[in-house]
Order: structure tokens, then C-alpha cells, then sequence
């Protein structure tokens, strides 16, 4: 069974993608029942007629016992400008959430979407003291998509051309390209692409969400994909690779914090963490990202 606490856009895209594919069971949670019950109602709509998946709407937590995974996707509000606006406010709310699932699903896995991710994802962490496999961040894989995509049109190319293009450290505005690792046709895309070009494309993936605003959008199908396709892997136990917000010990120099680094999942969680190298340049720029979560952290 997979739990979503929080159905809003964001939770319910993510629920109707597991429900449409018959991965698990689904619990909708939310603080407003009947937003809840309605998504529920209506993703119900999407289950295929040979799957015997079920789809409930609650805001009663003793509902997620036994979950394999649960998912967070809940949120004080709507952020404004920065992913920090809401930070003191969501703060709380995932301090209440940790001990609820604590209380009634301790064996889950945890899948966080809610911003700040980096931070929300570290107070979680401390606030039910897992195992660090068992929690994971994500967004690290939507801003490694979005380096694809844009990688893609700077190229003139078709986005499966692009491969190995990770983004690591905060989910914010010092997340970190990983350039000498993608490759375009096989080969490495620094060959393809110039000093200026690297930091327009830089700036491009960082400011990406700030673009999709432009157009009075918000992020929900890319980051449920996402979140669905760890899940899945979760579930299955496919060992998918992808960047995530996780706690790290050591690697990269760096410890006692969340931050997007490379990892490899499997049916406990998170397998291991990836520690690739880096350019000087794209190492000093990971380290500089997580002093920011750092004092965020700190605030």
C-alpha cells in the first residue's frame, strides 16, 4: 500500500499515476476530509477495469498502518518567490506529519516532495530518527530531467539523445549542473558547448520553476512522475539510479545534512549513495550548496 499525505495538485497527480498504472493501493490523507474523499472519488475513475487496485480519501492517519511507502506531499500554502517562503510554516507541519507516521506506520519508506525539500527532508529525518535508507527526498530526478530537457534544445536534439545529466545539491538556487558526466550521442557535452552557453544553461535549470510561473503554472506532473517512478522501484525492487535529496555521511566531505547526490534505489529504500567524481570546480560548487541548506538549517 502507498499513502500520499496531502491531496493537492501535486498529491493527487501522483496518486492517479499509480492508480492508472495498478501499482499499489492508495490512502489519500488530508487535513480537509472531503478533499481527500472527492480526489479519491475521482482517481478511483482511473483504475483500469481488470486491477484490483482501491483508491480512499481520509484524514484519519491510523488508515496509512502497513504502508510499503508514504509519500509527502502536503504544504502550509502556495510558495510565492522563493522555495524558503514557506519554511517556518512547513517546518511544523512536518514535525506533525513525522510523529503521525511514526505513530502509525514506522516500517514505512518515505518519499518527501514538500519545499524547502533539503531542509523539510533533514527535520523529518531528525524528527523520527530512521534509518537514513528509509528517507528519501525528491527532486534531485525532476532537476536532472529539467537539465535534460533544456541540454535537448540548446543541442537541437530529441531529449533520449541525452544521457548521465544529474543536478546535485539544494533544490534551489545553488543546485549544481553535472556537466562532465552527460553525455550527448555518447560523447561528453562540454565538447558541444561553451563557457557561456555552460552558465546560461546553469541558470536555466535553476530558474526553471521560476519560468513555469511565468505562465501561472506550478510543477505537478514532472515531480509526479518522479515521485511515482521511485515508488515503483521501491515497490518492484528495480534498481533505479537518480540524484535525491538524502542525509549524507562523509561523501563529498559533507555530513549531518540533506542534500541532492547521486543514489541507487532498491526495495529497502535507498541502496547506497553514488559517489562519483566531479570537476574541482563542480565539487567546490556542491560544497558551496550545502553551506546555503547549512544555514537555512541553522536559521
Amino acid at each position: 500500500m502507498i499513502s500520499i499525505i496531502g491531496s493537492g495538485k501535486v498529491g493527487s497527480a501522483i496518486a492517479f499515476l499509480i492508480a492508472a498504472t495498478s501499482l499499489d493501493d492508495i490512502v489519500l490523507v488530508n487535513r480537509s476530509k472531503e478533499k481527500a474523499q472527492g480526489a479519491a472519488l475521482d482517481i478511483s475513475n482511473a483504475v483500469s477495469v481488470d486491477s484490483p487496485v482501491s483508491v480512499i480519501g481520509t484524514d484519519d492517519y491510523s488508515k496509512i498502518k502497513n504502508s510499503d511507502v508514504v509519500i509527502i506531499s502536503a504544504s502550509a500554502g502556495t510558495q510565492g518567490s522563493s522555495r524558503m517562503d514557506l519554511l517556518e510554516q512547513n517546518v511544523a507541519l512536518i514535525k506533525d506529519i513525522a510523529k503521525k507516521i511514526k505513530q502509525h506506520s514506522p516500517e514505512s519508506k518515505i518519499l518527501i516532495v514538500t519545499n524547502p525539500l533539503d531542509v523539510i527532508t533533514y527535520v523529518f529525518q531528525k524528527e523520527v530518527s530512521y534509518p537514513k535508507e528509509k528517507v528519501i527526498g525528491i527532486a534531485g530526478n525532476l532537476d536532472s530531467s529539467r537539465f535534460r530537457y533544456i541540454l535537448a534544445k540548446e543541442l537541437n536534439t530529441n531529449v533520449d539523445k541525452i544521457t548521465n545529466a544529474l543536478v546535485l545539491g539544494e533544490h534551489g538556487d545553488t543546485m549544481v549542473p553535472i556537466f562532465s558526466h552527460a553525455r550527448y550521442n555518447g560523447k561528453p557535452v562540454l565538447d558541444f558547448l561553451s563557457t557561456t552557453q555552460v552558465q546560461q544553461i546553469t541558470d536555466n535549470v535553476r530558474n526553471y520553476w521560476k519560468d513555469l510561473r511565468k505562465y501561472h503554472v506550478f510543477s505537478v506532473f514532472g515531480i509526479a512522475k518522479n515521485t511515482a517512478d521511485v515508488a515503483r522501484a521501491i515497490l518492484k525492487d528495480e534498481k533505479l539510479l537518480l540524484s535525491a535529496s538524502v542525509l549524507v555521511d562523509g561523501q563529498y566531505g559533507l555530513s549531518d545534512l540533506c542534500l541532492g547526490v547521486p543514489i541507487k534505489i532498491n526495495k529497502n529504500g535507498i541502496d547506497k549513495i553514488n559517489e562519483i567524481d566531479l570537476l574541482k570546480s563542480e565539487l567546490e560548487s556542491l560544497r558551496h550548496s550545502a553551506s546555503v541548506v547549512k544555514n537555512y538549517l541553522a536559521a
